[in-house]
């Protein structure tokens, strides 16, 4: 019998549709094929290993037909560094442009961070951040 601790070793979003998902992901430099396109799985190893692992609706409620979340987004989120102040704004203004709704345009956080949110094509808020020094 092993010991060891469980790790985190993956996080898992689910979709209503696959290719604008992972195009939306894509923008924001996550590596996945596009067969995966119409997959009804798809993954992007990050550094340090850590999966994001995309599912259809459908694939979810194959899994757990009861459990499985209702279309219209979920309370996942992510957050992506950016390069910079500057980087923030110029990748929210590249998404929005893109059509996709601006939650929260960018500002200076009393943290020390400029931030912003957009959300994904299923409604997960994405944070943009880079420190305010940098």
């Amino acid at each position: 019998m092993s010991t060891s601790t469980p790790h985190l070793a993956a996080i898992g979003m689910t979709v209503a549709d696959m290719a604008a998902s992972l195009a939306f992901y894509r923008r924001l430099g996550l590596d996945v094929p596009a067969a995966a396109d119409t997959a009804p799985h798809a993954e992007a190893t990050l550094p340090g290993g850590l999966r994001l692992m995309w599912d259809t609706y459908e694939t979810a409620r194959a899994i757990d037909p009861v459990g499985a979340p209702p279309q219209g987004g979920t309370p996942t989120g992510l957050a992506f560094a950016c390069e910079g102040p500057a980087g923030v704004d110029r990748t929210y203004a590249e998404l929005t442009a893109a059509g996709h709704t601006g939650e929260k345009a960018p500002w200076n956080a009393f943290w020390g961070q400029r931030y912003a949110v957009v959300a994904d094509p299923d409604g997960h808020g994405v944070d943009l951040f880079a420190p305010l020094d940098g």
